[in-house]
Order: structure tokens, then sequence, then C-alpha cells
């Protein structure tokens, strides 16, 4: 296994687990207040997708055959 492999693998792990994050905080639905404000959910929901979808793309760039 290469160094670039095992790099994008573990960003792909670390983009996973900051996905699972942003879901358990929709599924949970804890008040977070920043300065004064309540936070929607609505951008956890946003950071899911793209967070998710960082984490499939590197997971699948670690795998395809180096060139």
């Amino acid at each position: 296994m290469n160094s670039q492999s095992t790099g994008l693998r573990a960003a792909s792990i670390a983009f996973g687990l900051m996905a699972i994050a942003q879901l358990l905080r929709i599924v949970i639905r804890p008040e977070v207040i920043v300065a004064g404000h309540l936070m929607p959910l609505w951008p956890s929901a946003v950071a899911f997708i793209i967070l998710g979808a960082l984490s499939l793309w590197m997971w699948k760039l670690a795998r395809s055959p180096s060139q």
C-alpha cells in the first residue's frame, strides 16, 4: 500500500466520522446556541451530504488501481 492510498483512506474515515456526527445531530436534535442564537438543523443536513460524498469519493479513489 502506498502513502497516497493510505492518506486517502485516512481522510475518508475522518470525513465519514464527521458525517456520522452531523447525522447524529439531526437525529438527537440537541439545542446548539451560537452567539445567543439557536442554530438550525438544516446546515447539519447539508454538511452530512457533503461530508458523506467526500468520504465515499476518497474511499473509491483509494481503491482504484494506480496509474
